[in-house]
C-alpha cells in the first residue's frame, strides 16, 4: 500500500497549538500573521524573536495526540509512505505507536521547522539559537549576520528541497490513499499534490469538521476533528484487502 499524508494545523490544534487563524491564534493582541513576515522581522526583531520563543515552549510543554499516533501506525503498516506536514512544529516527529516513530526521512516539514535557527545571509542552520547572542538576539557565528528562525514566511517561497522530495514520491507511483487532515487546503499545491497521488484510481480522503478547497476533489469527507476521525480511518484502511 502506498500513502501519502497531508496535514495542516488542525493536527497540532488538538495539541493546544493555536492556529493562525483560531480564536486563539493573537498573541499579545497581535496577529501572528502580520509578524511571520521578512518586514517584521527587519523592523522588530526581537518582538518576532520573542514570539517564537514563546511559540517553541509552548510546543515543548505539548504531547502529540491520537491523530498523530494514527498516521505512525499507517507508515508502520505502509509499503510505501509519505507525510507532507505544514506544521513546523516536532509533534509528528515525537508522536509513537507500539514503539515504532516517523523516520525522518518520511516527514517533509513544507512550511519549515521552528526548531532551526538560521542565517538571514549566508543560511547556516542550528538548532541552538543561543550560540551566540548580542543584544539579546541570536548572531551567526560565521558570518555575525542575524538569526532568523528556520520557517518559511508569508510571501516567502518554499524550500526546492523540500518540494524536490515530495515530486520524486509522486513521480515514483501512484498512492493508494491521499489522506490530508486539518489542512483549508488554501494553497494549490496542496490540492495539486492531492489529485496527482490519486490519479490511478487512488481514494483521496478530506478530514476536516469544515469545507475547504479541496472538499470536491475528495472521494471520502469526514466532517470530524483528526484526533477523533485517524484511529477509525486507519483502521478502517488495514481492513481492506491489500492493492497488488
Amino acid at each position: 500500500m502506498r500513502v501519502l499524508v497531508i496535514t495542516g494545523a488542525g493536527v497540532s490544534a488538538e495539541s493546544g497549538i493555536p492556529t493562525f487563524r483560531g480564536k486563539d491564534g493573537y498573541w499579545r493582541n497581535l496577529d501572528p500573521a502580520k509578524l511571520a513576515t521578512p518586514t517584521a522581522f527587519q523592523n522588530d526583531p526581537k518582538l518576532v524573536w520573542e514570539w517564537y520563543r514563546e511559540r517553541r515552549e509552548r510546543i515543548r510543554k505539548s504531547e502529540p495526540n491520537p491523530a498523530h499516533q494514527a498516521i505512525v501506525k499507517l507508515a508502520a503498516y505502509a509499503r510505501e509512505f509519505l507525510l507532507v506536514t505544514q506544521n513546523v512544529d516536532d509533534l509528528h516527529a515525537r508522536a509513537e505507536w507500539e514503539g515504532n516513530t516517523l523516520a525522518r526521512e518520511k516527514i517533509v516539514q513544507i512550511h519549515g521547522d521552528i526548531f532551526i535557527t538560521r542565517c538571514s545571509y549566508c543560511d547556516l542552520s542550528s538548532r541552538n539559537e543561543r550560540d551566540k547572542e548580542v543584544g539579546g538576539l541570536p548572531r551567526c557565528p560565521e558570518c555575525d549576520g542575524l538569526m532568523r528562525p528556520g520557517v518559511v514566511w508569508f510571501g516567502e517561497q518554499l524550500p526546492l528541497g523540500e518540494i524536490q522530495r515530495v515530486e520524486n514520491f509522486l513521480d515514483e507511483n501512484a498512492c493508494d490513499f491521499a489522506l490530508v487532515i486539518g489542512t483549508t487546503a488554501t494553497f494549490g499545491y496542496i490540492i495539486d499534490w492531492a489529485l496527482r497521488a490519486i490519479a490511478s484510481n487512488g481514494e483521496l480522503v478530506e478530514v476536516n469538521p469544515e469545507e475547504t478547497s479541496l472538499s470536491r476533489f475528495a472521494t471520502h469527507l469526514i466532517r470530524e476533528r483528526a484526533a477523533v476521525a485517524l484511529p477509525r480511518l486507519v483502521d478502517q484502511i488495514f481492513a481492506q484487502p491489500p492493492k497488488l
